[in-house]
């Protein structure tokens, strides 16, 4: 009967063990799940970045289920999530938002047609820029120009603009000389 005493009267601490002692057999499910639906060929750097962003995910979402149960109001929870709801949504389709770079890495994770080593020309409107994908981070996705210089996109511009992935690499143009003087008159 001590132990059963014991067990009620601590119940919060022991259901918040077992929570602990599980969330590293739910990010092994969870990374299963993940390597299972991953298609082609992926770069290593973009993969543990989506894995570390999915494991952050599901120990927020432990933590809030932890926090309900040790009762936290729920009408102090729904206040957090409908702001990040908001959050959400300016991540989703404001432009200007960093976090619609963090929302766009991830649907470029999925997409995956763009990938490390890719030839692409991104168009904006009546200009582009071309480049081989070296990087894919979090927030912008770094192209190295024919020259050798580095462009810096951010992911949104990068997901929201045309962009053509090209099958080999663009040819050097040769720079035009243009001599701005006066015309010989004979």
């Amino acid at each position: 009967m001590a132990l059963v005493d014991l067990l009620t009267q601590h119940y919060k601490w022991l259901v918040t063990f077992v929570v602990l002692l599980i969330f590293p057999l739910l990010v092994r499910l969870q990374l299963k799940i993940f390597n299972k639906t991953i298609r082609g060929r992926v770069d290593p750097h973009r993969k543990q970045r989506a894995q570390l962003l999915l494991k952050v995910l599901l120990a927020f979402v432990l933590l809030c289920i932890l926090l309900v149960f040790w009762g936290i109001e729920l009408r102090g929870l729904l206040v957090v999530g409908s702001s990040l709801f908001a959050m959400l949504g300016v991540a989703m389709f404001a432009g200007w938002s960093l976090l619609s770079n963090l929302t766009s890495f991830l649907l470029m994770f999925v997409q995956n047609d763009c990938r490390v080593g890719n030839w692409v020309k991104v168009i904006d409107g009546a200009n582009f820029i071309e480049g081989r994908i070296i990087e894919m981070g979090l927030m912008n996705v770094v192209l190295e120009h024919l020259e050798g210089h580095r462009v810096l996109y951010p992911n949104n511009l990068f997901v929201t603009r045309p962009v053509m992935v090209l099958n080999k690499p663009p040819q050097k143009t040769k720079p035009t000389r243009r001599i701005l003087a006066p015309k010989n008159k004979p």
